[in-house]
C-alpha cells in the first residue's frame, strides 16, 4: 500500500460523506489536491486540549476518538469522528486552541489540510464558508438534541439510539445480523452516555434478552433493528 495515497475505498468513504459529498466538483477536488494523507495506529495523538490548531481532518477510515479529562483525571470519551466526518475547522476559524484531545481509535486514515491550505481554500471558493456553516449548525443541532435526551429519555432509550447509530456508521452486514465495527468496551459506551458501566452492563443485558442484540467481548451485533428503535421510542 502506498502511505501516501488513499485507496478506492478510503477515498469512497471521503466522498460519500453526507457534507464532502454536497461540495461542487471544483471544491472537492481543490480539497484532495491540498491534502495530505496520515496513516495513524491505534491510540496516536492528533491534538490536546490546548494546543494550537494545525489541521483540517477528514476520516478515510478507522474512527477518531475526541475526549476530555475530568478533575479526577479520568480521561471522558465525548464522541467518535466515523469515516466521511471532517473535524478541526473550529479551532482554525476562531484561532483558539483545541477544546478536547484526539486520539486515533484503531488503525486510522485522515485525509488533512494543513492550516494555510485551509485558509487559501476559504479565500478561493467563496462555498466553502457557507459549507463550514451548515455543518456547524448540524454539530449545534446534534449538541441540542444530545443535551434533550439526556434530560428526557431513560438511559436503555438513550444506549438504544447510540447502538442504532453505531450501527449505521460501523455496521456490517452478516445476513439478517448487523457486527459493530468499532471496537468498543463497555465502559467507552458508558462515558458516551454519562452512565456507569455496570448500568450500562445491566441495559445491554436487558437488550439481549429481548433478542436486539447479542453481547460479544469488545463487539455489539445487532440482532433486530426493529426492537432497538423500540426501545429507544419508550
Amino acid at each position: 500500500m502506498n502511505d501516501t495515497v488513499l485507496t478506492l475505498a478510503e477515498r469512497q468513504n471521503i466522498e460519500s460523506g453526507p457534507w464532502f459529498s454536497k461540495l461542487s466538483p471544483a471544491l472537492q477536488q481543490a480539497i484532495f489536491a491540498r491534502a495530505v494523507v496520515r496513516r495513524l495506529r491505534d491510540g496516536v495523538q492528533l491534538g490536546s486540549r490546548g494546543q494550537p490548531a494545525e489541521m483540517w481532518c477528514g476520516v478515510a477510515s478507522g474512527a477518531v476518538r475526541i475526549s476530555s479529562v475530568s478533575l479526577s483525571g479520568k480521561q471522558i470519551t465525548m464522541s467518535y469522528m466515523e469515516p466521511g466526518t471532517w473535524f478541526g475547522d473550529i479551532s482554525l476559524f476562531d484561532g483558539l486552541p483545541h477544546t478536547h484531545d484526539a486520539n486515533a481509535h484503531g488503525d486510522t486514515t485522515l485525509l488533512c489540510v494543513r492550516k494555510p491550505d485551509f485558509k487559501e481554500l476559504l479565500e478561493q471558493f467563496p462555498e466553502l464558508p457557507l459549507a463550514l456553516l451548515r455543518l456547524n449548525c448540524r454539530r449545534l443541532r446534534l449538541m441540542f438534541d444530545l443535551i434533550e435526551d439526556l434530560n428526557t429519555k431513560p438511559l436503555a432509550a438513550r444506549l438504544a439510539k447510540q447502538v442504532l447509530l453505531l450501527a449505521k456508521s460501523y455496521g456490517i452486514a452478516q445476513g439478517e445480523e448487523i457486527r459493530i465495527g468499532l471496537q468498543l468496551a463497555q465502559e467507552d459506551l458508558a462515558q458516551l452516555l454519562g452512565a456507569s458501566r455496570q448500568r450500562v452492563n445491566q441495559e445491554l443485558k436487558g437488550f439481549e434478552r429481548e433478542g436486539a442484540v447479542r453481547i460479544e467481548p469488545t463487539r455489539l451485533v445487532v440482532l433486530s433493528r426493529e426492537k432497538l428503535m423500540a426501545i429507544a421510542e419508550r
